[in-house]
């Protein structure tokens, strides 16, 4: 059963190249937006740029200051365990990814090594206090 308009043309006949049709709302779209990310890109660019250089460091440094710590700590529950919330480090991890491009428990820096038995065998100061992590087998008197 055909499916006529009140002119009786059945369009399902006259098939448009794809979903866009001919594309002219996506094009006029397209030409409108490419427009005014110029014009904001030239006004808003020389604001933001001084702003963004001067964050840059030190989200920086933080993001890897978190890195540092989720691997000495031990990963998430590591990090819960010496008392940051799970949002802030949900929080974190998403900025990691975003930022670096990979989840820091698979991230590597280059020219940096750590060796975790060292850190904790080490009487000195660590990111949380001592009673807060988990015995070691060295630590512990089993025979």
């Amino acid at each position: 059963m055909a499916v006529k308009d009140q002119n009786g043309v059945d369009y399902r006949s006259e098939r448009m190249p794809s979903a866009e049709g001919r594309g002219e709302a996506k094009s006029a779209f397209k030409r409108a937006w490419d427009g005014y990310s110029r014009a904001v890109t030239s006004v808003g660019e020389p604001l933001i740029r001084p702003v963004a250089e001067k964050l840059a460091a030190p989200v920086t440094l933080d993001l890897l200051g978190f890195w540092l710590a989720w691997h000495l700590e031990g990963g998430f529950e590591g990090l819960q365990r010496i008392g940051m919330s799970r949002a802030s480090i949900y929080r974190r991890v998403s900025l990691f990814r975003k930022t670096m491009g990979v989840h820091p428990d698979e991230f590597r820096f280059p020219g940096v090594e750590l060796d975790l038995d060292a850190y904790l065998r080490n009487e000195g100061p660590t990111i949380a206090p001592r009673a807060t992590h988990p015995k070691m087998k060295s630590q512990t008197t089993d025979k």
